[in-house]
């Protein structure tokens, strides 16, 4: 019984923590301001951080789904365009339902898996396991 215990504690030990938190889950409103002709997003890997992405990922979506160039300038994303935030907020949502909600259980505890040429969108809530968008 007691090497069942040491057993039991190992494997707790292993297995990622699920925030099981009733509260809703928020995201952060982007902050930042312009530059001339730039956008400058003073809080964009904050909030990748806080949906528990990796920002290159994060930042290859915006990027794409808003149709502009930028870069990363030490913590801060510089888009080469004007970009209202209402629209830079609308595109953090699609990315959220689309790589961070859980499809089964709409909980935000997922990770995303790379398995070959594809990604999957795996809950840790649930256990779910659904396809994602490879290509962005």
């Amino acid at each position: 019984m007691e090497n069942y215990k040491k057993l039991l504690e190992e494997a707790y030990k292993k297995v990622k923590q699920v925030d099981s938190s009733s509260e809703r889950f928020e995201v952060p409103k982007v902050e930042g301001h312009f530059e001339g002709r730039k956008t400058i997003l003073t809080n964009f890997f904050q909030i990748a951080s806080h949906i528990r992405r990796k920002p290159e990922h994060f930042q290859k979506f915006m990027l794409k789904e808003l149709a502009v160039s930028g870069q990363k300038e030490g913590d801060r994303l510089v888009l080469n365009m004007k970009v209202p935030s209402a629209k830079i907020n609308q595109k953090i949502e699609q990315y959220i339902k689309e790589f961070v909600l859980c499809k089964e259980c709409k909980k935000p505890d997922t990770e995303l898996i790379k398995e070959g040429r594809l990604t999957f969108i795996h809950c840790l809530a649930c256990g779910a396991k659904h396809s994602a968008r490879g290509k962005i």
